[in-house]
């Protein structure tokens, strides 16, 4: 009887040792699998990144739970604006997340692009970009964008230019990078894991958006130069909540979390980035 005990255990030890390797294989060539296929779509340099009509801004949280400035969203506006004046993109898509009053991760991308030059015309904020995928699903069904320049951290890039080309989308990526800080690898790692994630999304459970609501295709400025002459209204003073048919559960009061989360290794999360 001892001897039947102990075969028992061996044998269950020998399968969830297989299952661990086999998860830690699927865990690996997933990642292998998102980087390999969105390397040639992503450019390192603001000076390097291909051109387009519209740039896609992920956002994310401007302070950190420290109280201090936000570097992953500074470099991410500092690489926007440099896109607008440099004439690499006519458009910006602002797009995070405004699931409560308190918290309006667009209205703050505006106030900041706006203070480095780039006028109101050539920005459009959408507040339901809840996540990578919220933002990208909406990006083609609500603002219809077929191509697009996506911009964000580098390691965040990969997941968001395969999400996107899933999608059908032709996208480039466009790193929004800074000096590496403490704790950053959290980010990292959180990231490998949200990869994973990604590929069930897209091919197993079919993740749908939160929240789509009406068509509101971007309308593109012929002429930025001269719009920008004419432009009077210095802040959008309404901002946009998306209304629910149906009302879903009310937002608990929280810092938002997800793998764009602890910024910088001074914990902050940053909203919506499954």
């Amino acid at each position: 009887m001892p001897s039947q005990v102990m075969r028992a255990i061996r044998w269950v030890l020998v399968a969830l040792a297989a299952l661990g390797l086999l998860a830690a294989f699927v865990f690996v060539a997933c990642n292998l699998w998102v980087l390999a296929s969105t390397a040639r779509y992503i450019d390192s340099r603001v000076e390097q990144c291909r051109p387009g009509d519209v740039a896609v801004v992920f956002g994310t949280s401007n302070w950190t739970r420290s109280g201090l400035k936000n570097p992953h969203f500074n470099a991410r506006m500092r690489t926007s604006a440099n896109l607008i004046h440099r004439l690499s993109v006519n458009h910006l898509l602002l797009s995070g997340d405004n699931r409560t009053q308190a918290y309006n991760e667009p209205r703050a991308m505006w106030r900041e692009l706006h203070r480095r030059g780039v006028p109101s015309h050539q920005m459009t904020l959408d507040f339901a970009g809840f996540s990578t995928y919220d933002t990208l699903a909406r990006a083609r069904d609500v603002f219809q964008l077929e191509q697009a320049v996506l911009v964000t951290q580098s390691w965040h890039l990969p997941r968001a230019v395969y999400i996107a080309r899933s999608l059908g989308m032709e996208v480039t990526g466009c790193v929004a990078e800074q000096r590496r800080v403490a704790g950053e690898w959290r980010l990292r790692l959180r990231e490998v894991a949200a990869r994973v994630a990604t590929l069930g999304d897209l091919y197993l459970w079919g993740r749908k958006p939160y929240f789509l609501g009406p068509v509101e295709p971007i309308e593109l400025v012929d002429d930025p130069v001269d719009e920008a002459l004419n432009e009077r209204a210095p802040a959008p003073l309404v901002y946009r909540v998306p209304l629910f048919e149906t009302a879903p559960a009310p937002a608990p009061t929280r810092e938002p979390d997800d793998e764009r989360a602890t910024e910088e290794g001074i914990d902050t999360p940053e909203p919506g980035r499954d």
